[in-house]
């Protein structure tokens, strides 16, 4: 396989007035990083992180300018690492990919062999971006609950952000294998689309976020998966059953968890964290194994928004404005 001369890639560059801006550029191949192994991008997706990313937030990316996407799936060009040969199918998520190694929103990546996944057979390209970070991250809270014995029969478990990428999968994942699953949405009119995807209660951000400052709650979940932190991870902490674990992720509501230890000391709650961008390799290709097979979800369709790459600055902005529902993937390919 040959490389082209030029490749198009979103740019996000510092202007002189410390604001940022977004254009597609082309870029050539000798632009990229250091690595073992360049990838022609069929597909990349759109998370909050590159959300961050794309309006210059330096939490997430330190040096401008820079190509966004923590996602990548596509077609191996060159590698000089034995494991992978051109022409290998192969998916690239998480690490340091689109936050300060140029990601998925360029046409072609160079990255280290040690962040390569190769893409399993019952998985394209596209599926694999419908998934991308938030669906790994989704299947991997549930991989924890599961680990930590929490089977269809002990009662409902409780999806924050569900019309998210994270929780609509992590809700699709779950209901699917046959547990009963209630969603925290803040938008009204979206019952009938956490409902499609398996949802079999839904409650308001009100309903899940309590003002009492009491310090143990009604038990009423036997699990839960959080993915937007603040009061209403607090809040399912101190409304679980006994011996429950809740999963967290996120921290767009606040990176604060405003509770003391009673859930943990009097109930044996357990919290666990969830770093899929570290998450080691052995267990990475186990979870994109059980996406690729026993966790597919059949109705991928209903939770994917599919755009083309010239499209990706709207899409941007829809996320940044709220209005976005589940999974949006960009083809990356002209």
């Amino acid at each position: 396989m040959t490389l082209p001369d030029e490749f198009r890639a979103l740019v996000i560059t510092e202007t002189a007035d410390n604001q940022f801006a977004r254009s597609i550029e082309h870029k050539r191949i000798d632009d990229l990083p250091e690595g073992d192994v360049v990838v022609q991008v069929h597909y990349s997706s759109l998370n909050y992180k590159d959300v961050l990313s794309a309006t210059g937030n330096k939490g997430v990316t330190r040096k401008f300018p820079h190509t966004p996407g923590l996602d990548a799936a596509g077609v191996v060009v060159v590698s000089s690492n034995a494991d992978f040969q051109p022409g290998d199918k192969v998916i690239v998520t998480s690490y340091d990919l689109g936050m300060n190694t140029a990601g998925g929103f360029g046409q072609y990546i160079r990255v280290p062999a040690g962040w390569v996944v190769p893409q399993p057979e019952n998985l394209t390209a596209k599926e694999a971006m419908v998934y991308g970070t938030a669906g790994f991250t989704a299947a991997l809270s549930v991989w924890q609950l599961i680990e930590n014995g929490v089977t269809p029969d002990d009662g409902d478990i409780l999806v924050s952000g569900a019309t998210g990428g994270v929780g609509s999968i992590a809700v699709s994942i779950l209901s699917q294998r046959g547990y009963s699953v209630t969603a925290v949405n803040g938008v009204v009119d979206e019952a009938d689309y956490l409902k499609e995807i398996g949802a079999k209660g839904i409650i308001s951000i009100d309903e899940a976020s309590d003002t009492s400052g009491r310090p143990l709650l009604k038990s009423l979940w036997a699990a839960g998966i959080d993915t937007v932190g603040g009061n209403i991870l607090a809040t399912t902490i101190k409304s679980t059953n006994y011996g429950a674990t809740v999963t967290c992720c996120g921290n767009v509501a606040s990176p604060d968890l405003p509770l003391n230890v009673f859930p943990f000391i009097l109930r044996g709650v357990k919290l666990i964290g969830i770093d899929s961008q570290n998450c080691p390799m052995p267990l990475r290709k186990k979870i994109w194994q059980k996406i690729a097979s026993a966790w597919k979800i059949d109705w991928l369709n209903a939770l994917t928004t599919e755009a083309p790459f010239d499209e990706i600055e709207n899409k941007i902005e829809l996320m940044l404005q709220g209005k976005h529902i589940g999974r949006t993937i960009i083809k990356m390919a002209d």
